[in-house]
């Protein structure tokens, strides 16, 4: 099917399904320009997509962890055969850089590596308890199960999810964001070429009431959920009410704690790359640089480096007009406030796209931690320099926070590295690593306002969110009196 200028479709058992329900434009960031119409699903579809996972579960989950890794083997070839086309439709729907859009697809890549892996991680265990006794636990699947996932990685923020869920057993409904349906399409038609059996994999359109239709669907028994803290906590509080279970990523505000000892010219360059890869649209990104004394020789360097990111050519776009007139308000209202604006990117435009939503790379100075530059996540290529005097007060910066996503310490010394790491409040710690992305089989996920539920949404903390434990007792010894069972 065409993807671009399409009125985008639901994919429920197997099909592509057009729906009726109204329609918002898909916009191409890097140009305004229309390329499409997603469709504001309801709940007559999601009960559609809900009826076709549930009537698939069965058979599905009695295959064996090996017959369905089958399936991703062959899918995860048919990602590599399609790369650059999966590529360039991220950088169509999303505005990252090409580079950046192809990191995302080799990340989905590895991504499908661990799934594969987990007949060898997932084992069944056993034990003769007492004589004649035995007690053995499984892993078994949840059911029908639900994914909710952002606009800013389209491609790879699903496969933290579809691969480990429907390799453990589970069927699923996934609603992507309306800003970026395109590459969850392919998605589809792709785990469909690799056997995938109609029915596991659904996918509706829809934006807040379909969102809420997921968490109080009585026949979907887990939520996991990529976006926001404020719309985290609510779909984690609406989920958990209807008592499934729920894992929901929210928000970040980074901190870098930058030493006076740190590489200058690393340390620059990490900063700088973390603050605006993807345009500043992760939850990985640096957002606040905490300068402990005298960091200025470091900051210097940074600016010179932030100066050579060129908007439309080695930075994207951000996803809307509204997201650039977000992010430029907070860079003026730092300014208002008192900060010093050493690199400023309002008012970016790209030669022949001037409808485009462009910020270039901001770099403000004198931050206070009161500001909202400091306190808020930005979601944009912004940085924030706040200056302390010594590493009590850095971590002190850090701790009040709200959020605990990821935390990064730039510095030679392997004794104050060790002790920012034991301080920091994140689930996400780098050492001279400006986005500390932890590589399967370690997990995905933060701490306090970053994330609500229990575990890891990637690597082995995923397994148990997925699967629930059945623990069966055996006795073939019916003359044997001398155990607690007879």
């Amino acid at each position: 099917m065409s993807l671009e200028h399409t009125k985008v479709e639901n994919f429920i058992d197997g099909q592509f399904t057009r729906s009726e329900a109204d329609v918002l434009r898909l916009i191409n960031p890097r140009d305004g320009t229309v390329i499409g119409s997603v469709p504001l699903s309801g709940n007559e579809e999601l009960q559609a997509a809900v009826l076709s996972a549930k009537k698939a579960f069965p058979e599905w989950s009695s295959k064996t962890l090996k017959e369905r890794v089958q399936i991703f083997f062959r899918y995860r070839t048919l990602l590599e055969q399609h790369v650059e086309e999966l590529t360039n439709l991220v950088v169509l729907e999303n505005g990252k850089t090409y580079d950046e859009a192809k990191a995302e697809l080799l990340k989905s890549m590895e991504l499908c590596e661990f799934a594969v892996s987990l007949p060898q991680i997932v084992h069944h265990e056993i034990q003769e308890v007492s004589r004649g006794v035995e007690c053995r636990m499984e892993r078994k699947p949840l059911g029908g199960v639900a994914c909710i996932t952002p606009f800013n990685f389209p491609n790879m923020v699903p496969h933290w999810t579809i691969p480990n869920a429907l390799v453990l057993g589970n069927t699923m409904i996934l609603k992507p964001s309306e800003f970026v349906p395109l590459s969850t399409l392919r998605i589809a038609e792709l785990l469909k070429e690799a056997g995938l059996p109609d029915g596991v994999f659904n996918i509706v359109h829809g934006g807040k009431k379909l969102v809420e239709a997921i968490c109080d669907h009585p026949d979907i028994e887990a939520v996991s959920f990529v976006g926001s803290t404020k719309v985290a906590k609510i779909v984690y509080a609406r989920a958990t009410s209807q008592l499934k279970r729920c894992l929901a990523l929210g928000g970040a505000k980074n901190h870098l704690i930058v030493l006076p000892d740190a590489h200058a010219q690393m340390t620059a360059d990490n900063v700088v790359a973390s603050m605006a890869g993807c345009a500043g649209q992760r939850c990985m990104a640096a957002s606040v640089m905490v300068g402990v004394a005298d960091v200025q020789h470091i900051i210097d360097r940074m600016v010179i480096e932030a100066k050579k990111l060129v908007p439309g050519q080695n930075l994207g776009s951000v996803i809307s007009a509204a997201a650039k007139k977000r992010i430029e308000g907070y860079i003026t209202q730092a300014e208002n406030e008192g900060a010093k604006i050493l690199v400023d990117g309002r008012n970016a435009t790209v030669p022949d796209k001037e409808g485009g939503y462009y910020v270039g790379p901001t770099i403000i100075d004198e931050v206070r931690p009161d500001m909202a530059v400091a306190r808020e996540e930005i979601f944009g290529p912004v940085i924030s320099i706040i200056r302390v005097r010594d590493i009590d007060e850095a971590i002190a910066v850090e701790n009040a926070s709200n959020y605990g996503n990821a935390a990064a310490v730039f510095t030679q010394s392997g004794g104050l590295a060790k002790e920012i790491i034991q301080r920091a409040s994140a689930g996400m710690i780098g050492v001279n690593i400006g986005v500390p992305v932890p590589r399967e089989p370690f997990p995905f996920g933060g701490w306090n306002d970053s994330k609500f539920g229990v575990g890891d949404i990637t690597g082995r903390s995923s397994i148990e969110f997925w699967t629930q434990n059945k623990k069966t007792t055996i006795k073939w010894n019916p003359e044997d009196k001398t155990n607690w069972m007879s």
